[in-house]
C-alpha cells in the first residue's frame, strides 16, 4: 500500500514548508473537522494540513470503527478538491498500536525539510503527559491546540512549542453523534461533505 502524501507531494523547493498533522479515526469524517482544518491553514503559520488517518488509537478501543479502507476513502472524497489539504495512510503501515511520536520520526526522516507541527483538541492536551514520549514530541514539534466546548485557557499551563489557538471555532458536533443519528434513522447528509455523505449511504454504514 502507497502512501497518498509521500507520492502525491514532492517538496517543490528547498523551503521550509510547515505541515499540520491532524491525527484522527475520522469514523467518519465530518463539517466540524473541516471547519477547524480551514481556519487552522487560515489563521495560524501552517501552510498545509495532512488529514492522517489512524488505524488505532492506543487510547481508544478499536470497537465500531470502520475498515481502515474506508475512513480513508471518506477522507480523500472531503479533501481531495482542496490544495490546502491531504489525506494521509502512513500510519497503515507502521506498527500497530500507532504512536504519534514514531510517526512523526518517520515523517521527518522523508520529509527533512518540512516542519511538522500537531493538531490536537484540549481534551487531548489534558492528557498529553500519557502519550509515549511526550517530552520529545513537544521538544522537537509544534503543537497547535484547538479548544473543545468547556475549555478554559486561562487554566492551562502552556509549555515551549505549544500553542492555544484561542480564537478557532468551537465544535460540539462529533463523529459518535452522526454515528448514533445514522443509527436511529435521522437525515444527517449536511453534517457531512456530500461526497463523503453518498459514499457513507451508498455502503450502508453505521446502519
Amino acid at each position: 500500500m502507497s502512501d497518498f502524501v509521500t507520492d502525491i507531494l514532492a517538496p517543490k523547493t528547498n523551503l521550509q514548508l510547515t505541515v499540520g498533522l491532524y491525527f484522527g479515526s475520522y469514523n467518519p469524517i465530518h463539517i466540524g473537522h473541516l471547519a477547524i482544518a480551514n481556519y487552522m491553514v487560515e489563521y495560524t503559520d501552517i501552510d498545509q494540513l495532512w488529514f492522517v488517518v489512524s488505524p488505532q488509537n492506543p487510547l481508544k478501543k478499536k470497537n465500531n470503527l470502520l475498515d481502515d479502507y474506508h475512513r480513508l476513502e471518506l477522507v480523500e472524497l472531503a479533501v481531495n478538491d482542496d490544495d490546502r489539504f491531504r489525506a494521509s495512510n502512513i500510519e497503515f503501515r507502521l506498527p500497530k498500536p500507532s504512536y504519534t511520536v514514531d510517526t512523526l520520526a518517520y515523517l521527518k526522516d522523508k520529509h527533512p525539510n518540512y516542519h511538522f507541527k500537531i493538531l490536537m483538541g484540549s481534551d487531548n492536551l489534558e492528557n498529553f503527559h500519557k502519550w509515549k514520549n511526550y517530552e520529545t514530541i513537544i521538544e522537537n514539534y509544534g503543537i497547535i491546540v484547538y479548544p473543545r466546548p468547556g475549555f478554559d485557557p486561562q487554566k492551562v499551563q502552556v509549555e515551549k512549542n505549544i500553542t492555544i489557538a484561542e480564537k478557532a471555532p468551537l465544535m460540539e458536533i462529533s463523529s459518535s453523534f452522526i454515528r448514533k443519528a445514522i443509527k436511529e434513522g435521522k437525515d444527517v447528509r449536511h453534517f457531512l461533505p456530500q461526497k463523503t455523505w453518498e459514499y457513507l449511504n451508498d455502503m450502508n454504514f453505521y446502519r
